[in-house]
């Protein structure tokens, strides 16, 4: 029981150096530009009503396998997002420096074991409901993959 719980904090440490040096990679000037390649405040239309982008800590992570961080920037309100009230843009730092985006979508992005063309990893977009797409990257873009039902019956009409 010891050596399971040692063996526990030693890979839980492991974790937080590797999140910690994802984050030391990416700079203040690093998250201020992927901020701006996303519009940073969203407006919508009919309502006069924003929307703020921002980067979570836990949304600078390696999600292809390269070694090199991306960021998640997630875009939050009911206006801007409709039920799921949050978006969110996947931006990778190309050769000259500049971010792009990878995928975007509205939903609660959760990145999944599992990995498409070039290492990256399958996302599950959540919403409201109990049937959630399960997107895979293709080698040019991120398309859907299948659908996860966490009711029985969910996904029966889509």
């Amino acid at each position: 029981m010891a050596r399971r719980l040692g063996l526990g904090i030693v890979a839980a440490s492991l974790a937080v150096a590797w999140a910690a040096g994802a984050q030391a990679q990416v700079t203040a000037a690093d998250k201020a530009a992927a901020i701006k390649v996303t519009g940073g405040k969203f407006v919508d239309k009919e309502s006069g009503a924003s929307c703020d982008a921002f980067i979570e800590p836990t949304n600078v992570k390696d999600l292809n396998g390269d070694g090199k961080p991306e960021i998640v920037v997630t875009g939050t309100g009911v206006f801007c997002y409709g039920g799921a009230e949050q978006g969110y843009w996947m931006l990778q730092k190309g050769p000259t420096g500049a971010w792009k985006i990878i995928d975007q979508n509205q939903g609660i992005p959760t990145y999944l074991p599992t990995r498409g063309v070039g290492g990256w990893q399958d996302v599950e977009i959540g919403g409201p409901g109990f049937c959630f797409p399960i997107n895979r990257f293709n080698g040019k873009a991120y398309a859907f993959l299948r659908n996860k039902e966490y009711q029985r019956g969910a996904c029966a009409r889509r």
